[in-house]
């Protein structure tokens, strides 16, 4: 037996339990080497036409046998000699795929698209033995006469012997372990067990690959055969291409039917409805990758879940390395489904994850910026298909504004959609803006649980009886999103149910300090009646027919703290309230008579009673219902 050319036992078990994550890749790993044995001899054809090596002759074949648990893969590429073996096989990490991409001529070759090798690193063999106990490598040089045999179990060496092959290729042969309690090895000497990895990893690898499949027909009917004869059916076996080898995103959008698309798009990512956009991109450059993203027409059901994991699906040269590589899609845009596929990517050892981050960085970046480009084309073309997308999706547009404190404004921003009480439809706030005319200096908004609810609130109406339009945020982040932004074009966001909007004149504000001033007990009273639930009492310049209402100053306002409320960690959180009075408001004259008589019960009843109503107007719930109830019926009496 030779000896690993390497601290055998130490690497080897790095490699087959720490580098690889995933056992299910041995296969990816073997039809990948098989597939670059396939193109050294499609690249050799190229300067040799004594040699016949069309795609459709290099086969990939897969065999298994469940009684002697084995699976066999086979190409019929370039082979090796008896030094290749050694050089290939008995030297961890040596890859000859790297030293051929090296060489002048086939770097010549895959500028021309002619080749494209996938391997790197000379360790993805090894991944075999993370199913394998041991493993066989039948192989024949091209050209040559005399075929070698290299067998290993993996632990301390291998042996290397002269064996009988017809032609030239490579058969690797695997004896797949026993099951254990905690590992189920069966599932890989099935039929559909090979042919689901196939398809999952290996689906658009260049070459057929090609596996004998298990087929029922119906026997034909007997002459004698009655009329209750129910048919009968056998199995018989036939060989069939597993893989699709073509990927639909390396083909140009112009040759592709959006029919195409859409059942690409429903097969891979699980989905019973067609997109609602495709965006195919081709980019060429320092780094050269092909992308097919797929806007949903639905939400899926866990879409806001903490399951929820984004992503979109990485290949390289064709080969699948990620099913969901989350550093390609910001989480504002996790609902796009798809797929980046590029042969420039600098892949690590295992080709489970990317070396340099800065690669997936710039291709992240163009897919961010033509996602919100496809948006914006919806938005302003089918604007009936972009409000159903919003509806669906919008929600994590706004959270993406709040989550990056503004700092995604520039992207998101335009892209979003709000209610106007004024317009009665969904806009956008260039569109807010544009009615507004260019007196406008402010973007106002209501905070809420529905529109029905704001429209009629005291607030929104004083707001809209001075010409203002007010947008009503029904979501729970939209007022988080709201203050996040500031602001809008150079516009202020304001919250009608905030401190001062801007909107009174100098003989309102001089007004209200005229009855603050004249009506100091009387205010003093109900602060001290309300105590800590308000921070003041004031005499409001924007209310005409209410008789009260609540504000909020500083950074929480009334909705955030009832949003915050049913938080598991809310601690408390609450805004600084204001209670606003309406001193225009017959109410008022009610309780300036009861201050001026020394009626402190009725000052104190009203004060109540007033508060509560302000509360409920405000979807906000009440400190303690039955006294409400019970005052309100003792008005009335």
């Amino acid at each position: 037996m030779r000896k690993f050319k390497t601290e055998s036992k130490k690497l080897l078990d790095l490699m087959i339990n720490s580098i690889y994550t995933n056992r299910d890749i041995f296969l990816r790993e073997l039809i990948s080497n098989a597939s670059d044995a396939s193109d050294k001899l499609h690249f050799k054809s190229l300067t040799d036409t004594s040699i016949k090596a069309g795609r459709d002759d290099l086969t990939i074949d897969i065999a298994f046998d469940h009684e002697a648990r084995t699976i066999t893969v086979s190409d019929h590429g370039i082979g090796m000699d008896k030094d290749e073996l050694e050089k290939n096989l008995g030297t961890i990490a040596h890859s000859d795929s790297m030293e051929f991409k090296r060489s002048e001529e086939a770097a010549e070759q895959e500028k021309q698209g002619d080749v494209d090798i996938i391997g790197q690193f000379g360790v993805g063999f090894y991944s075999a033995f993370m199913v394998a106990s041991k493993v066989c490598v039948v192989t024949k040089a091209y050209g040559s006469d005399q075929a070698y045999r290299w067998e290993s179990d993996g632990v301390e060496g291998y042996t290397i012997t002269e064996a009988d092959k017809k032609d030239n290729g490579t058969d690797i042969i695997l004896t797949i372990k026993p099951n254990t309690d905690d590992d189920n090895y069966d599932e890989y000497l099935t039929e559909y067990g090979l042919k689901d990895l196939i398809k999952r990893y290996s689906n658009y690898v260049r070459y057929p690959i090609k596996m004998e499949c298990t087929k029922s027909r119906q026997k034909p009917k007997p002459e004698d055969a009655g009329d209750d004869y129910k048919p009968e059916y056998e199995e018989y076996k036939e060989i069939d291409t597993i893989n699709s080898m073509t990927p639909i995103w390396k083909r140009r959008k112009s040759d592709v039917k959006q029919e195409e698309y859409n059942e690409f798009y429903k097969s891979e990512f699980h989905d019973y409805s067609d997109p609602a956009r495709t965006i195919s991109v081709h980019a060429e450059g320092a780094i050269a990758y092909d992308v097919l993203l797929f806007i949903p027409s639905r939400a899926p059901y866990d879409l806001y879940s903490k399951d929820y994991k984004k992503g979109l699906e990485l290949y390289s040269s064709n080969v699948l390395i990620m099913e969901k590589c989350e550093e390609l899609i910001p989480d504002y845009f996790n609902f796009v489904r798809g797929v980046v596929d590029s042969q420039d990517l600098s892949l690590n050892i295992s080709r489970e994850t990317l070396q340099h981050n800065s690669q997936l960085q710039a291709i992240a970046h163009k897919i961010e910026k033509k996602i919100k480009s496809d948006l914006a084309s919806m938005r302003d073309n089918d604007r009936e298909a972009y409000e159903k997308f919003f509806e669906n999706f919008g929600r994590g547009l706004k959270y993406g504004l709040y989550a990056s404190y503004g700092g995604r404004k520039d992207v998101l921003a335009d892209l979003l959609l709000f209610y106007s009480a004024k317009q009665k439809k969904m806009i956008t706030l260039d569109e807010y803006l544009k009615d507004a005319g260019d007196s406008c200096e402010s973007i106002y908004y209501a905070a809420g649980d529905s529109t029905d609810r704001l429209g009629k609130t005291p607030i929104v109406k004083s707001v809209l009886d001075k010409g203002h339009d007010v947008l009503l945020c029904t979501q729970d982040v939209d007022d988080f999103c709201m203050s996040a932004m500031r602001d809008y074009s150079d516009k202020p966001l304001k919250n009608v149910a905030g401190g001062d909007l801007g909107l009174e004149s100098d003989d309102d504000k001089a007004a209200a300090k005229e009855v603050t001033d004249q009506n100091g007990d009387l205010f003093s009273a109900m602060k001290d009646k309300l105590g800590d639930r308000i921070s003041k009492v004031v005499v409001s310049t924007r209310l005409t027919d209410a008789p009260v209402c609540l504000t909020a100053e500083g950074p929480v306002s009334l909705e955030m703290e009832k949003v915050m409320s049913q938080m598991p960690d809310s601690q408390g959180v609450k805004s600084s309230r204001v209670l606003e009075v309406n001193a225009k408001h017959p109410i008022f004259k009610t309780l300036q008579d009861a201050q001026k008589a020394g009626d402190k019960d009725k000052v104190d009843a009203y004060t109540d009673i007033l508060y509560d109503q302000a509360l409920l107007v405000e979807g906000l719930p009440i400190d303690d219902p039955v006294a409400y109830a019970q005052a309100v019926c003792k008005l009335m009496k």
